[in-house]
């Protein structure tokens, strides 16, 4: 294993959000405290209690899933594309490095910028609402897990992208949408019988439902299903990826 071309890629994509902490870390973090001063503070104190959480409290795991959805993706398609659009990709395919390596610098740097995310926005959400994390082991795992499988995603969308249009057409027109119907602002339970079978084909649902459990210990669905779920989606992008370094499909244009 060449530990020095993995160093080399993901030092490289760590200095690059370093020199636009703005972009990465900045502003998702100020758009989701936004969230947390509405919905938290401004509605969430005439709201219910969902499953004896504060909905102010029941949001903040579903606020930073939906960051560290967005930005998992977004870090890594961006982190791919980019050299492909100059023509970098080159050098990158020519050196002695192997498909996993490569793999693991981009995507070790996009989970890694990601999760950072989450834990500045979690930090940031006590300072509106009252947090209880009573699973902190699960936590982590949930979102070492899901930092980690969208990172793959995003780097699958980064190799399929043929223009800057499309690195955001997934994020926004797919992943954004599924986040804010799985659960994130409510509790599936809450709909009717026959959405909540429907509630289930979504596979954010899985991933909201187990990160809140970590927090209040409450869940839409059992949290071994949580992680199961998460799983095959984890090799269901590595089966992509792996098939995309062997056929080559789009690694040059």
């Amino acid at each position: 294993m060449n530990l020095y071309a993995m160093r080399a890629i993901y030092l490289f994509e760590m200095a690059r959000a370093g020199r636009t902490v703005l972009q990465s870390i900045i502003a998702p973090v100020i758009s989701t405290s936004l969230y947390f001063v509405v919905f938290g503070a401004a509605i969430g104190s005439r709201m219910q209690a969902i499953d004896g959480v504060t909905f102010g409290s029941f949001i903040v795991p579903g606020l930073i899933m939906l960051s560290l959805l967005t930005q998992s993706i977004s870090n890594a398609s961006f982190g791919i594309y980019f050299p492909k659009f100059t023509g970098t990709i080159y050098e990158v395919l020519s050196a002695p490095v192997a498909p996993f390596e490569i793999v693991m610098g981009y995507v070790g740097a996009a989970a890694t910028k990601s999760i950072i995310l989450a834990l500045i926005i979690l930090a940031t959400a006590g300072l509106f609402v009252p947090i209880e994390i009573q699973h902190p082991f699960w936590m982590l795992l949930f979102l070492v897990l899901t930092a980690v499988t969208f990172s793959l995603f995003g780097f699958i969308i980064g190799i399929w992208a043929d223009g800057f249009e499309k690195l955001q057409l997934v994020p926004l027109l797919i992943v954004t949408p599924l986040t804010f119907l799985g659960g994130s602002f409510y509790s599936i339970t809450m709909l009717p019988p026959v959405w909540q079978k429907i509630a289930l084909l979504n596979p954010v649902v899985y991933l909201v439902s187990g990160f809140r459990w970590s927090f209040f210990g409450t869940a839409d669905v059992h949290v071994g299903i949580s992680v199961i779920m998460t799983l095959v989606f984890l090799a269901v992008c590595l089966g992509i990826i792996t098939w995309i370094f062997k056929t080559g499909y789009r690694l040059k244009n």
